[in-house]
């Protein structure tokens, strides 16, 4: 259930209804509806509803100290909270049919700052803009006729559907390779700005005999035996941009010849239950940034701001409303 200070937050976007960026014709409200559909799960979130808390640390070896003057690049150590999920609205979905998997991240440097880091399986999105990505999931909804017809009309989609074509899902959150997918720029102390895009790249894949976690909550089972036995670590990899790469179109990927930097591991210690866990009530809000890092212009990335705030102010209002059922399963 959601805290008492984030009711009085949620409550706060009462006041103005967040639109989606260069889209006036699809606000973050029809965003969401369209995400909900005719599904009916108080309480939960609107997309990814199904999902797992985690929490751990990441150490960092002070490699973007030179880039960034984010306090948590320093050589040290910063725990998070975060939470792993699956796409979809249904909170009871199957996990390993899910075509989307998601690993979000909430820092506390210090009283003042935050980061809010929301990652998903894909490299880049279809469409660069936050009016075709609505089209786009109508699209989906309508069938594959329909999204094979969207994408033909919309040829920028084709690094996404490269992609595609070759993803194949794993039977762990620990093997799957997590995106930001939006670029953001880390800004030194000189003011200077460097566009970036990270990944969070598997570091220890012991195996663990996936065969036998079947169902439809093969994935979390998975994680929480897997945890049981060791931490599970991720090698946090920045891609620095070029002068020529566009850091405003998320649809566009950049080669693979781009510098890469390592930052530092970001590793799981634990895992809860969503509900009434640490992450529930954290909206994975990707513009909640701290100093040393800026968004940049890519539209997406104020869309999926506003659905997001949407998202968590429909279901702090079901918590103040009670309808939201004490003990609820995930």
């Amino acid at each position: 259930m959601l805290k008492m200070t984030q009711y009085l937050s949620a409550l706060l976007l009462l006041i103005s209804a967040p639109v989606l960026a260069q889209a006036p014709t699809v606000t973050a409200q029809q965003f969401v509806d369209l995400q909900q559909g005719d599904s009916d799960y108080p309480g939960f979130r609107r997309a990814h509803a199904k999902g797992m808390c985690v929490s751990g640390q990441f150490i960092s070896n002070g490699n973007l100290h030179s880039y960034s003057t984010a306090a948590m690049f320093e050589a040290g150590i910063t725990p998070f909270v975060g939470r792993v999920s699956i796409a979809g609205n249904n909170p009871n979905a199957p996990d390993l049919k899910a075509p989307v998997r998601s690993f979000a991240l909430s820092f506390n440097a210090d009283n003042t700052q935050q980061w809010r880091v929301a990652m998903n399986t894909p490299p880049v999105m279809a469409v660069s803009n936050p009016h075709d990505f609505y089209q786009q999931i109508i699209a989906i909804k309508a069938g594959p006729k329909a999204i094979a017809e969207f994408f033909a009309a919309h040829p920028e989609s084709e690094d996404f559907r490269v992609w595609k074509s070759s993803y194949m899902p794993t039977n762990s959150f620990a093997h799957e390779t997590y995106h930001s997918i939006n670029a953001f720029y880390l800004v030194n102390e000189n003011k200077e700005h460097q566009a970036v895009r990270w990944a969070m790249k598997p570091a220890n894949v012991n195996p663990v005999s996936v065969e036998r976690f079947t169902g439809e909550n093969a994935l979390f089972n998975e994680l929480q035996q897997r945890l049981a036995n060791a931490p599970v670590v991720f090698d946090w990899e920045f891609t620095l941009a070029a002068p020529e790469d566009d850091e405003n179109n998320p649809a566009k990927s950049w080669p693979n010849t781009r510098q890469k930097i390592v930052a530092g591991q970001v590793v799981i210690e634990q895992w809860q239950a969503q509900t009434g866990g640490q992450c529930d009530d954290i909206n994975f809000d990707p513009l909640v940034l701290p100093s040393g890092i800026q968004a940049t212009k890519d539209p997406i990335l104020r869309a999926r701001s506003a659905a997001y705030a949407e998202s968590y102010r429909r279901r702090a209002i079901e918590s103040l409303t009670g309808q939201v059922k004490e003990g609820r399963d995930d």
